[in-house]
C-alpha cells in the first residue's frame, strides 16, 4: 500500500548530457499523484529526454528518480509509455490486437502465454479507443492517429498507475485528438498519473490541471491557474512566443 503522500514522480539533480552537451540541467521536479500534467517547452528542450530519463532509457550523468520512492526498475509494472510515434518501426510484421496483447507480458512475464483473460482485456482496451474492428489489420497499414490509438490501447491493457507519453497527439485528427483527450482525462478520473509531452500551448488549459515548463532547466511546474503564466511562457521560450495566455 503507498503512502498517501507519497510522489508518484520524484526527479531530484538530473542533468543529461549528449557528448558533453548538457541537455537536462539540474532539474528537480514533483510529479502528485492523479495528476494530468504536460510538459511544455520548445524544440530541443529535453522534454523527451526527460520522459527517457524517468523510464531509464537514457543514463544521467548525474541525479537520480524515484517512482513512489523506489527506482524505476522496481516499479516498471506499474509505469506505462507511449513513444512518439515516428520512433516505432510500424513496418514490423505484427497486427493491432498482438501489439495490444504486449502490453500484458509486464503482468504474465516472457514464459506464460496470454490467455482468454488477457485476450478480453485487450479487446475492452481497443474498443476503449476505437479500433475494436481493426485486430487483424497489420499496423502498417494504419494512418497514424490509428497507430496512435493501438500504442494507447497497448498501455491501456497494462493497467498502470503512472502513464508516460511522448506527443500523444501528434499527427492525430481532430476526431482523434478529442478521444485521446477523454481518455487522459478518465485516467485522471480513476486516480492515474498521467504525464504528457505536448506542443500545442493553444490546448493546455483545457486539457492539463498540471504544467512542467521546460528549457533544458526547470522553468516552472505546478498546477495550471498558477504556472501557466506570461512571464514563466516568455522565460521557457525566450520571448520568441507567438501565443500567450493572459495571465
Amino acid at each position: 500500500m503507498k503512502a498517501s503522500h507519497a510522489k508518484a514522480i520524484e526527479v531530484t539533480d538530473l542533468t543529461v548530457a549528449y557528448q558533453e552537451t548538457p541537455v537536462l540541467w539540474d532539474i528537480d521536479l514533483d510529479v502528485p499523484p492523479g495528476v494530468l500534467l504536460a510538459i511544455v517547452g520548445p524544440n530541443g528542450a529535453g522534454k523527451t529526454t526527460l520522459i527517457k530519463a524517468i523510464l531509464g532509457l537514457v543514463r544521467p550523468a548525474a541525479g537520480n528518480v524515484l517512482i513512489y520512492n523506489k527506482p524505476y526498475e522496481a516499479q516498471r509494472r506499474i509505469v506505462g509509455y507511449v513513444p512518439q510515434r515516428g520512433s516505432v518501426d510500424w513496418d514490423f510484421p505484427t497486427n493491432v490486437l498482438d501489439v495490444v496483447m504486449m502490453g500484458r507480458y509486464g503482468s504474465l512475464g516472457w514464459i506464460r502465454r496470454p490467455g482468454k483473460r488477457d485476450r478480453a482485456l485487450a479487446m475492452q482496451a481497443l474498443e476503449k479507443v476505437g479500433m475494436e474492428n481493426y485486430t487483424t489489420r497489420q499496423i502498417s497499414q494504419l494512418s497514424g492517429g490509428q497507430q496512435q490509438r493501438v500504442f494507447l490501447a497497448r498501455a491501456l491493457v497494462q493497467d498502470a498507475t503512472i502513464y508516460l507519453m511522448d506527443e500523444p497527439f501528434q499527427g492525430v485528427d481532430a476526431t482523434t485528438e478529442r478521444a485521446i483527450v477523454t481518455l487522459l482525462q478518465e485516467l485522471r478520473e480513476n486516480g492515474k498519473t498521467v504525464v504528457v509531452v505536448h506542443h500545442d500551448l493553444q490546448t493546455v488549459t483545457d486539457y492539463f490541471d498540471w504544467v512542467t515548463l521546460l528549457n533544458i532547466r526547470r522553468i516552472a511546474s505546478g498546477p495550471v491557474e498558477d504556472t501557466f503564466t506570461s512571464d514563466n511562457l516568455r522565460e521557457t521560450y525566450g520571448g520568441r512566443i507567438a501565443f500567450i495566455k493572459n495571465r
